[in-house]
């Protein structure tokens, strides 16, 4: 099989958001993720950008459709349309940044009114990197998760 009809074929299609605030690193993950480089410097993203992947889990071939979504507030009501159908979001924070910590709660809403009721939502503290200037502890935000039921990437 060549390349491209590989890179074409899969067994599962998923869509999966990343939302948060803006500044707090979504594009470069989703960079990071698809491209396996880290972006240096990156603008706030206007409205949505899209990445794919084809990642390979216990034999299958699964897809993923990556959907990342602005955060400044102005971008709001564009980005709520693309909750739906999605299988998952990575609800992410800048841990240097506890503005971006404090707004979690009005993401984790949005996603639980706008997608369906079977979402997986995954914390995501950014920019581990710039940990002595972290304002947002990893305990607090173990018991943010806790308390709202959702998963870690911490």
């Amino acid at each position: 099989m060549s390349q491209t009809a590989m890179s074409e074929t899969y067994d599962f299609l998923f869509k999966f958001l990343v939302i948060g605030n803006a500044g707090t690193g979504k594009s470069c993950l989703l960079h990071q993720f698809i491209e396996k480089k880290f972006k240096e410097d990156s603008n706030h993203t206007i409205g949505v950008e899209f990445g794919s992947k084809i990642i390979n889990v216990g034999g299958k071939y699964v897809k993923l459709q990556i959907w990342d979504t602005a955060g400044q507030e102005r971008f709001r009501s564009v980005t709520r349309s693309y909750y739906r159908g999605a299988a998952g979001a990575l609800l992410v924070y800048d841990i240097t940044s506890r503005e971006t910590y404090n707004a979690l709660t009005n993401w984790l809403t949005d996603a639980r009114m706008l997608a369906s009721q079977n979402i997986v939502i995954i914390l995501c503290g950014n920019k581990k990197d710039l940990d002595a200037d972290r304002e947002v502890t990893f305990l607090e935000a173990s018991r943010f998760a806790q308390e709202n039921e959702i998963g870690t990437g911490l």
